[in-house]
């Protein structure tokens, strides 16, 4: 990918709205009058960001179909091409939208675990690699035909705890 394509596609990723798009076109297409209407956002500011997304490679138009009153629609799909593309501001724009997301998930249905590791840095990579193996595992699998969506976030960084006093 050439420094333009890469600076556009960062561009495009750097929006938590143009994320929430993805993850709403992942496993089905949806219009952009649907896209606003799901994220509570004008429609002339979604076909923006829809362009965008499909101008970087993100979405994917599919075929033309006629809505209500035989409007023209056209439905959009996530290419799975920001799985392996680099976030700009790091991942912190996941986590932004890992909390507007979580702001409408019922309490039990959400499973969390949190714990603190100490590791050397052959063993957080290992544990990193491990890891970005098994999602990728499932993800190649595809949907189940039966399946339900679920959300799956994991964070790593540096414990910000200090260390005990030395005695």
């Amino acid at each position: 990918m050439n420094d333009d394509r890469q600076q556009a596609a960062a561009r495009a990723l750097s929006s938590p709205l143009r994320l929430r798009v993805l993850r709403l076109c992942g496993f089905e297409a949806r219009t952009n009058k649907e896209l606003a209407e799901l994220l509570d956002v004008n429609p002339g500011t979604m076909l923006h960001h829809v362009r965008t997304l499909v101008r970087t490679g993100f979405l994917a138009p599919e075929e033309e179909r006629s809505g209500a009153k035989g409007a023209r629609e056209v439905p959009y799909r996530a290419t799975g091409l920001s799985w392996r593309t680099p976030l700009p501001r790091g991942s912190r724009v996941l986590v932004e939208v890992f909390l507007q997301q979580l702001e409408t998930v019922e309490p039990e249905d959400l499973k969390t675990t949190w714990m603190g590791l100490r590791l050397n840095d052959e063993h957080k990579e290992e544990f990193k690699n491990r890891m970005y193996e098994l999602l990728n595992e499932f993800k190649d699998r595809g949907p189940d035909p039966d399946g339900a969506p679920y959300s799956f976030f994991s964070a790593l960084h540096p414990d910000q705890n200090p260390p005990a006093p030395e005695h």
